[in-house]
């Protein structure tokens, strides 16, 4: 599918979310059959011999930087199994313990990390982790991460219903002050066990709704990142070293690759990022997008950031398209912390 195609579809998504019509749907009904034989197979090895155990990552991350009078920043991940960190066994290695370390290393300031994200959540689980997350009015988030997307595809949630779940939630995350970037869903035209023609289809339809969802908090304040590294290219080329035992999940050295993909926009919505960095940059095709292209040239090449532009323009509302650099994430070692209470990732 061509970036213009993608751009359509995914505005037909996004208006759909928006007015409430049904849009349209992640498989066609004369697909469906043909695509059952496959389903079950890839269900059968996928996850296969694992548990679903998920380190419980909360607390403190960057204390050598504690400062007496400053409370540390806080971030907040919400999601689904990708955000809490399935697939490894040490908290260190989550993406968000990778984010909350890297995040103090570039502040040079404490990060406090909260993880409401729970292992097969889909979009409209946002709602209830949302309200976790808003429920202490007098610790408010400095900024929400989003990786969510992966189960509505797989359980063919609507897309319409899943940005709208999902545009609902940065919403109410804005409105609260947080800044919030989602890691919009994966290709999941690369895990491993699944074959043609599913292989094919999942590419498509995670495609498609990367780029909705991109339209959709983007429009509400969100900035997003193309995810596609997490379960993409790169992973497909090296599915040994970048999928964890269970073929599905990330394992460590994944998990450090999607944060390097999103820390750059995470600290450039808290504005820590050089202001250099900040301005488009021609050479690497970086530039100001009706909302809908660039959604589709993001959901096209993973690490690329989507953020509001232009309120209005020819098309439509503009966007800047970013190719930011990584930078390379080293594990994190998190200062000891009581046991938290509050809403850690569960199984």
């Amino acid at each position: 599918m061509t970036s213009m195609s993608r751009a359509r579809v995914a505005r037909r998504i996004a208006a759909g979310a928006a007015y409430g019509g049904g849009g349209l749907g992640l498989a066609g009904a004369a697909a469906v059959g043909l695509l059952l034989a496959e389903v079950r197979l890839a269900r059968r090895h996928v996850g296969n011999g694992t548990d679903n155990h998920v380190p419980l990552a909360n607390g403190l991350y960057g204390h050598v930087y504690e400062t007496p009078g400053e409370p540390p920043l806080r971030l907040v991940m919400l999601g689904d199994s990708t955000a809490a960190g399935q697939g490894v066994h040490r908290a260190g290695q989550t993406p968000g313990a990778l984010l909350a370390s890297g995040l103090a290393a570039v502040a040079e300031r404490p990060v406090r990390l909260r993880t409401v994200a729970v292992t097969g959540a889909r979009s409209d689980d946002l709602d209830r982790q949302v309200a976790l997350v808003l429920g202490d009015p007098d610790q408010p988030p400095d900024v929400c991460v989003i990786m969510i997307g992966a189960n509505d595809v797989t359980h063919r949630m609507p897309p319409t219903r899943s940005v709208r779940h999902l545009s609902a939630a940065v919403r109410r995350l804005r409105t609260a002050g947080a800044e919030v970037v989602v890691g919009t869903c994966p290709d999941l035209g690369t895990i491993e066990p699944v074959q043609q023609p599913l292989r094919w289809l999942a590419r498509r339809t995670s495609r498609q709704l990367a780029a909705a969802q991109t339209i959709g908090a983007v429009e509400q304040g969100g900035r997003t990142v193309s995810l596609g590294d997490l379960l993409g290219p790169e992973f497909e080329a090296n599915p040994r070293e970048l999928f964890g035992p269970d073929n599905y999940h990330p394992s460590a050295e994944g998990y450090a690759t999607a944060a390097m993909a999103v820390l750059p926009t995470v600290c450039a919505a808290l504005g820590l990022w050089p202001a250099e960095e900040e301005r488009p940059d021609v050479s690497r095709r970086e530039g100001f997008l009706p909302v809908a292209r660039a959604a589709a040239e993001a959901a096209s090449e993973a690490g690329t950031e989507v953020t509001a532009a232009m309120p209005t323009g020819p098309r439509g509302p503009w966007a800047l398209l970013k190719r930011r650099r990584r930078r390379r994430v080293t594990e994190p070692r998190p200062a000891p912390v009581a046991p938290s209470t509050q809403g850690g990732p569960s199984a």
